[in-house]
């Protein structure tokens, strides 16, 4: 496989701007600009030709700026329910599935979506970099991170709270290039997220980016071109449960792009949303109408994560004010920021796995709890081409036929930690 790829021609767009320029290597951000805006991958190749299952998630290589492949890879797999569509009058859902389940060809033995974005991103790291790549979790993505950066010896450090180390499983050890520090009990994924910054500015680490990064988005969007090319038309409603909302701006651009393709339709899908009760603040400046989120203290915030069944969905700083961020891909898709309570998570993912046949994660759960309700209010007619992102599952599955393995801390962190302190600790660590 590896030696008939060619690297992806592609050049990056600030979206603030629209100027176009070459991507030298790591660019997060447009350059010369000062005003935040998000940077997009401009692909030379206008129509998308998806290769066969053997590429895994290379297979849509074509929109992915990468210049080399890896192995181990699973791409997500769209098929057309039956028995959750009747259940709800629904002649036209899709199950966009990424996560565990060999039966349908699903093989991603994380159990996550985060895989699209893992082997995407490292991907497109070339050997020149000789960095350690540094990534920041409430769980799935360090997991996902972990697993391709051990099965390709890619040197890599994760940062996750001490309260999610649960998350962090495997079917196997990991390779000593993983290494894994945390911020300790009580804090959060944004407590996680500074850790890792204070981390990337250390000489020879550097940060993977989030949603800053074209190669973490343009791999999650691999779940809209695997529902669009399977479905033969873009989707007239995007359901997805969101934490940071990258992966609802990723579906929003490759909708951009396959508009631009010309052969699925010209009209942009909803993008229906959906956050975990009590923990809202997306739903909040949404409703709002705002461009910027709105003020949440820290305390607060801490307490309502403790609470939410799905950790995954504990972003409070998603990339929703910058420019080409969720509030303008929301603004310019049209859609809406939906609410589950726990217990409607519980009851769509037991209604999942009776009708569908495998369990889902807490977070996909939301948003099937969300469509739902979006039926049972009417916000969605029977006959419209719905897209239901189930962005893990499997779990329970895999578990179950695996011994696992669990990855343990080199290092625990205060939630406030002294900044010299880190960068001596993580340096002795590689």
């Amino acid at each position: 496989m590896n030696t008939e790829f060619s690297k992806t021609r592609y050049k990056l767009q600030s979206v603030k701007t629209g100027n176009i320029f070459e991507d030298t290597g790591w660019l997060l951000d447009a350059p010369g600009e000062s005003e935040p805006s998000l940077v997009r991958a401009i692909y030379d190749k206008k129509q998308i030709e998806v290769k066969d299952d053997s590429w895994g998630l290379y297979k849509f290589a074509d929109w992915l700026p990468i210049g080399r492949v890896l192995e181990g890879s699973s791409a997500p797999v769209t098929y057309k329910s039956k028995g959750l569509a009747q259940k709800l009058g629904l002649e036209n859902l899709w199950i966009t599935f990424s996560g565990y389940w060999p039966e349908i060809g699903a093989h991603m033995k994380t159990c996550s979506f985060k895989e699209t974005e893992a082997f995407s991103v490292c991907g497109r790291m070339t050997d020149k970099m000789d960095k350690i790549l540094v990534v920041a979790s409430a769980g799935n993505t360090s997991r996902a991170f972990a697993e391709v950066c051990s099965e390709n010896n890619i040197p890599l450090l994760i940062c996750v709270p001490e309260d999610n180390l649960n998350a962090l499983w495997f079917d196997k050890p990991l390779n000593d290039c993983v290494k894994l520090i945390s911020s300790k009990t009580g804090s959060d994924y944004c407590d996680a997220i500074h850790l890792s910054n204070i981390v990337a500015g250390i000489v020879g680490f550097i940060a993977e980016g989030g949603a800053k990064n074209v190669a973490r988005r343009d791999g999650m969007a691999t779940t809209m071109l695997s529902a669009t090319t399977t479905i033969g038309q873009i989707p007239d409603y995007y359901f997805q449960a969101i934490g940071s909302g990258t992966g609802a701006i990723a579906a929003w651009e490759a909708n951009l792009r396959l508009i631009e393709d010309g052969r699925f339709g010209s009209h942009k899908m909803k993008l229906m949303v959906s956050q975990n009760l009590p923990f809202k603040p997306i739903h909040d400046a949404w409703k709002a109408d705002s461009r910027n989120m709105l003020p949440f203290e820290d305390h607060h915030a801490r307490a309502q994560v403790e609470q939410i069944v799905a950790k995954v969905l504990s972003n409070r700083k998603p990339p929703y004010p910058i420019v080409g961020g969720l509030y303008d891909a929301m603004k310019d898709a049209g859609g809406d920021v939906l609410l589950a309570t726990n217990e409607q998570a519980h009851e769509a993912a037991r209604l999942f796995l009776e009708l569908e046949g495998n369990d889902i994660h807490p977070a996909s759960a939301v948003a099937t709890a969300t469509l739902i309700d979006a039926v049972t209010n009417g916000i969605v007619k029977k006959d419209d081409v719905i897209m239901l992102n189930i962005t893990g599952g499997g779990e329970e599955k895999f578990k179950n036929e695996n011994q696992l393995f669990y990855l343990k801390p080199e290092i625990i962190f205060g939630i406030n930690p002294d900044e010299n302190e880190v960068r001596e600790k993580v340096k002795s660590l590689f």
